[in-house]
């Protein structure tokens, strides 16, 4: 009998403010249409002068680690594309902010915004090594463009951390996986850079060809049939590329793509990421937990996950909840992360995005902002300094 492993647990976080898209509109004179209906996005998460990737995760996985301890995870993998180091993984940060044990192996994975899917299947892996232990999955990103740029209404900030293990309590995640690659330049950042590059349209479709690639791949290796589906979690670098892309998977399948059949696959999934952002590797994650808090009991229904990261990598792969798991939501505490954040006018916002830390090797304080459990106290010699709040 095959083993039972998936997603034990979920938990997130964001950052400290929230610039609305009405006051971004009210800047740069756009109509607000652009943004509600044309991308689907009213609001972005800003993070603290003195938050990043790490507070975020280490934020993100505290609940977890104070709900089911720590002594069963021996590997904590943390996906981001926003990493703050060529060499230190930021997991190594993380592990040491939440107590976690020394007997644990901790990496970090980079494919854009594919990243977090490919920890969770690499978690899958070692519990199904052993099943005695527990693996720690982390997507934490920070989305960022050039002020005045194309890309930056569809910018956010958020970490999603994932307890993987055998008897999920919440999501079994399935055999098999779609899979599909293809070398395109839609969106990068080379290491001199601090903002990504887009090419807008080209990622568009680089995704609608990831997402045909891997239903392609999905169902060549057996997998279910687009009926069986109660609803799909896509990456959203905006809300309406959800729709876009079931749009044309439907249609590739020969399907109708009416507005009700797109809504009702997809709509609970959009609610976290269109007032977050874009959160890049937690932005499909984010999605599941916007689906668990607000749909009807989906005990034993399966849900389609299709994981894209630009550049590209892309996966479809399914997952069942299991009974019992609506006793397991942390529904309450995802409303507070989203509803705690403090407003910012556009020059506020300006001044968090243009801050960054000095590069000289000295000794510097960062502002102390936010109210979070976790915080960047500073740089000393080219050295990070977190502390617990």
């Amino acid at each position: 009998m095959s083993l039972s492993i998936g997603i034990h647990d979920l938990s997130f976080a964001t950052g400290e403010y929230v610039l609305e898209h009405t006051t971004l509109a009210a800047h740069n004179g756009t109509d607000i249409g652009k943004y509600h209906v044309g991308i689907g996005q009213e609001s972005m998460s800003v993070p603290a002068a003195d938050e990043d990737i790490v507070t975020m995760a280490a934020s993100a996985a505290a609940p977890i680690i104070a709900r089911h301890g720590g002594d069963r995870i021996r590997t904590v993998v943390f996906a981001t594309e926003s990493s703050i180091d060529q060499s230190k993984a930021a997991g190594v940060y993380v592990h040491s902010l939440l107590g976690l044990p020394s007997a644990c192996r901790v990496v970090e994975l980079k494919q854009a915004c594919y990243g977090a899917t490919a920890a969770l299947q690499f978690a899958i892996g070692l519990v199904r090594r052993d099943p005695a232990q527990q693996v720690l999955v982390i997507a934490s990103d920070v989305s960022k463009y050039e002020l005045d740029s194309p890309g930056e209404s569809t910018q956010g900030a958020a970490a999603v951390a994932m307890l993987v293990g055998v008897d999920p309590a919440l999501v079994r995640i399935e055999d098999p996986s779609g899979l599909f690659t293809a070398d395109v330049m839609d969106f990068w950042r080379p290491n001199y850079r601090a903002a990504a590059l887009v090419d807008g349209q080209e990622s568009i479709n680089a995704y609608l060809q990831a997402a045909e690639g891997t239903w392609k791949d999905y169902t060549e290796q057996g997998g279910r049939s687009l009926e069986e589906f109660a609803a799909f979690c896509y990456h959203q670098p905006f809300t309406k590329m959800a729709t876009k892309a079931h749009r044309h998977l439907l249609n590739y399948c020969g399907k109708d793509t009416d507005n009700d059949a797109v809504a009702a696959a997809i709509g609970l999934t959009t609610a976290y990421n269109r007032v977050i952002g874009n959160s890049y590797t937690a932005s499909v994650y984010l999605g599941l937990a916007a689906l668990l808090d607000q749909a009807d009991d989906l005990t034993g229904r399966s849900i389609a996950f299709l994981s894209y990261g630009s550049g590209s990598v892309a996966e479809f792969f399914a997952g069942t909840l299991v009974a019992g798991y609506r006793a397991h939501l942390r529904t309450e505490q995802n409303h507070t992360a989203i509803a705690r954040r403090t407003p910012v006018s556009y020059a506020e916002y300006r001044e968090l995005h243009e801050y960054s830390l000095p590069t000289d090797g000295g000794d510097h304080a960062t502002p102390a902002q936010t109210t979070g459990p976790f915080r960047l106290a500073g740089i000393s010699g080219h050295k990070r300094i977190y502390e617990t709040r």
